[in-house]
């Protein structure tokens, strides 16, 4: 009698690593998970919603099989390359799954996912941008520029620990700090002025093992120019924590002032953060944050990424803003005909359409504003086609996803794709590749009934328009006052490569064109 036939089905266990979603990140928060360990999923299934710098973007399974761990959980910010979901799968023999190296690039060890990387068209590949890595200690780094150092994120102190004025002297003594270990051979890393020469110290370590931390504790201890590599955890598994990174600091004073002041201590931990961002951060108001209402909301994702990007655009691009005041009544005239035309059924046409259109137009006379400045390559990239922004207020923060080769569309095609792209950005939906390779911008601060501003550059881009409220007000036409329909733009411009007069041409078209719509025949 035979035995009866089981399934020896081989089974494999994969994990898979974070992503690189197409914008050259090197972390992103899993804002939600879609499966929960034991879920069968199938390939390109969504699994997760993560947000990176600029939206939040769906997460496909790169495998079919079932969910066996989730290694993080919601609302944790985690590094790309790190392991986030495992899954076993069907049909494979079992396998060991080894550590990835850390110099392997994560497009070679992660599956091709559906949908993902940014499709740029300005004319050839983008260059990513390389992850930043932090020199040896005691070894002399790269200068930084100023800018740089403004954009780095001054979040090291832990909530327990709010950043203040403190003074040495009068601090009460506390616990000392049990004093990290070093791996041998290896000097205590170097710290700030005012802590003399470290001792060394040594215990037993494994070379080939990388060091585990959280990415807060490798952040404090890039701040503070500690070598993770330099230390052994105590936490559990061998996990260097934030008291290690701080016995460190303590430890680097020397044998005779092993345990730090606390002042002190908090002090090289303020000045970490601050040393480089230009000037330091005003002292707190001592009053407690339950009798100020005081509300403090960590600085990450898209807010992050936007205050960097506003930050290098101020002050890496002279920015000129030029204003014009206009007359647009037979541009509102011309709205409103086409809203009651039958091309446009079912198509929302606003004064946006139409200003699109006007800068498409007025850019093919003025090429100049659709350029970018290669500070590489010290050269002045031209494009000939608009890949045209538009910014969009969204819950999660400002978002300029573009229109590819705006200026070969047709009025209400352009209308289509402006409604598009706007619903999909409220919505949190917009892909990478939407957000990347834009070349020229408009900003409609209209609608929240101003008239004119100073629009910061969208980084790698020479000019951007705002459109401003349009009103009824008295104008001089045909001679009378007379109640028009007035508008006023305001154009910045990069006048590294933009002059004076081109964008004022460029200003001059736009305006003519909603001064006078029928003007359009005269320029194409």
């Amino acid at each position: 009698m035979s035995a009866p036939a089981t399934d020896a089905s081989p089974t494999t266990v994969r994990e898979f690593r974070l992503p690189d979603l197409g914008e050259g990140l090197t972390e992103s928060e899993i804002v939600q998970w879609h499966v929960t360990e034991g879920d069968t999923v199938e390939l390109n299934q969504i699994i997760a919603d993560v947000e990176t710098a600029k939206a939040v973007v769906e997460l496909p399974s790169p495998y079919a099989g079932v969910v066996v761990r989730l290694h993080e959980a919601a609302g944790t910010v985690v590094d790309v390359g790190s392991p986030i979901v495992s899954f076993r799968i069907a049909g494979e023999p079992e396998a060991v799954v080894r550590p990835v190296p850390e110099d392997e690039a994560p497009a070679r060890r992660e599956p091709n996912l559906v949908g993902y990387g940014a499709a740029v068209e300005k004319g050839g590949r983008p260059q990513r941008r390389s992850r930043s890595t932090v020199p040896a200690v005691g070894a002399p780094g790269p200068q930084v520029p100023a800018l740089e150092a403004t954009v780095l994120p001054a979040t090291v102190l832990p909530a327990q620990a709010p950043a203040q004025t403190r003074t040495p002297t009068a601090a009460p003594k506390r616990t000392p700090v049990p004093t990290a270990a070093l791996a041998p051979g290896r000097p205590l890393p170097a710290v700030h002025d005012g802590l003399s020469e470290a001792s060394s110290q040594t215990v037993v370590a494994h070379a080939d093992e990388r060091p585990r931390s959280t990415p807060p504790v490798r952040k404090l201890a890039r701040d503070l120019g500690i070598a993770l590599e330099d230390l052994a955890g105590t936490g559990p598994g061998a996990l260097i924590t934030r008291a290690d990174v701080l016995a460190a600091l303590a430890g680097a004073a020397g044998p005779d002032a092993a345990v730090l002041d606390a002042a002190v201590l908090d002090a090289a931990v303020l000045d970490a953060s601050t040393a480089s961002v230009g000037s330091p951060e005003p002292a707190r108001d001592e009053r407690s944050a339950a009798a100020t209402g005081e509300i403090r909301t960590p600085i990450k994702g898209m807010r992050k990424h936007t205050a960097a990007a506003m930050v290098a655009s101020a002050f890496t691009a002279p920015h000129v803003t030029e204003f014009l005041t206009i007359d647009v009544t037979p541009t509102m005239e011309l709205l409103a005909e086409l809203k009651g035309s039958r091309a446009f059924e079912g198509t929302k046409v606003t004064p946006l359409t139409l200003v699109a259109k006007a800068v498409c137009i007025a850019v093919a006379r003025n090429p100049t504003l659709n350029s970018s400045w290669d500070e590489a390559a010290q050269e002045i990239v031209q494009y000939s086609g608009v890949n045209l922004g538009i910014a969009a207020a969204t819950p999660r923060g400002l978002l300029v996803p573009n229109i590819k080769g705006a200026q070969g569309l047709a009025l209400v095609e352009l209308a289509r794709a402006l409604n598009g792209l706007t619903e999909t950005a409220r919505a949190g939906r917009t892909p990478p590749a939407d957000l990347a390779g834009g070349t020229l911008s408009i900003t409609n601060i209209g609608v929240f009934g101003i008239d004119a501003g100073t629009p910061i550059l969208n980084p790698g881009e020479a000019a951007i328009l705002a459109m401003g409220a349009v009103r009824s007000m008295p104008w001089e036409y045909q001679g009378a006052v007379a109640l028009r329909s007035v508008m006023t733009l305001s154009l910045s411009f990069d006048h590294r490569l933009v002059d004076g007069e081109q964008g004022s041409r460029f200003l001059a078209d736009v305006g003519t064109i909603l001064r006078n719509p029928a003007m359009v025949l005269t320029m194409v």
